[in-house]
């Protein structure tokens, strides 16, 4: 019973890493959900039973079964595709620093296609994919490089910085982790996991915004001042700032040191956002992306 309850172990880890994926709908998440409690019970299993995690990762102990009984090959490119392969990725590399992002995608998608099982390949593919903004494409191939080599690294930490992007931030989280598992030493890892902890904080918290961002680029931005100046001249935005002005010093209404009407100060504040969302949802937008840029590092990186 050791052996079947040390599979079953396994089998429910790798239920739990699933359920981290981006791939999967709310429903399905709550599926597999159901079969690691079914598994549990049946079986008699508790999260803190570590001492029946194999020494290896399931998928690794399933392909390597299959590379010793010869019915997985371990690629099935030519020699000559595994090398043009290998320049490809070279070439990828190259348009990466030249920032052609584009470029770069097509060549590593070519390297791909001649060998499908590197997990290189992928995860270049995905730190180009994130440089365009397709962070899905990104997730699913740092997915598809983690799954040929699930002690791949810089997989998780590029999946990471993905999920960040899209404020999946919890998800976030599990895989810097996983990433420091595997290189402690990293840095980068290390920073970005305490900026994606904070943000997790952030929209945790009922006083969070999750948004912070550089004001001195803000009020230089000439759309923001075009914007501001349009705004300024609505009846309703005067009045607003003439409200809020006035509870900030202390008018009549705003009682002793100005701060008794709080809360009408706060609702005029809020007013004043909408305005700004119904005015230019489309510079709203660049801010929060220009804050995501801003918020993480790793642009500098080496590819493989």
């Amino acid at each position: 019973m050791s052996s079947v309850k040390r599979l079953v172990y396994a089998v429910i880890h790798f239920l739990r890493e699933q359920r981290q994926m981006h791939t999967f709908t709310p429903d399905e998440q709550e599926s597999l959900e159901v079969a690691i409690q079914c598994l549990e019970t049946v079986f008699k299993i508790n999260p803190e039973d570590t001492h029946l995690a194999p020494p290896q990762h399931l998928i690794q102990m399933f392909t390597n079964s299959f590379h010793e009984n010869d019915m997985l090959p371990l690629s099935d490119s030519l020699p000559e595709d595994v090398e043009k392969a290998d320049q490809l990725k070279g070439e990828g590399n190259s348009h990466m620093k030249e920032e052609n992002y584009g470029a770069a995608v097509d060549c590593y998608t070519r390297a791909i296609e001649l060998d499908p099982n590197n997990a290189v390949y992928y995860c270049n593919r995905a730190a180009a994919q994130s440089k365009l903004n397709n962070y899905s494409e990104a997730i699913k191939d740092c997915e598809r490089a983690i799954a040929i080599d699930p002690k791949y690294s810089k997989a998780y930490g590029r999946m990471g910085l993905a999920l960040t992007s899209v404020n999946k931030y919890e998800e976030a989280v599990t895989s810097y982790q996983k990433a420091l598992d595997l290189d402690p030493q990293n840095d980068s890892y290390k920073s970005n996991l305490k900026i994606a902890e904070q943000k997790l904080r952030d929209v945790s918290s009922p006083t969070g915004t999750g948004l912070s961002f550089d004001m001195a680029s803000l009020i230089n931005n000439p759309a923001f001042i075009s914007m501001a100046a349009s705004l300024m001249q609505n009846p309703q935005v005067q009045q607003l700032m003439s409200g809020m002005m006035s509870n900030a010093i202390g008018g009549p209404a705003a009682g002793v040191g100005g701060l008794s009407d709080l809360s009408s100060l706060i609702h005029a504040g809020q007013q004043f956002a909408q305005q700004i969302q119904q005015q230019n949802p489309e510079l709203i937008e660049q801010l929060r992306n220009h804050v995501r840029s801003r918020s993480f590092s790793g642009s500098t990186e080496e590819h493989s």
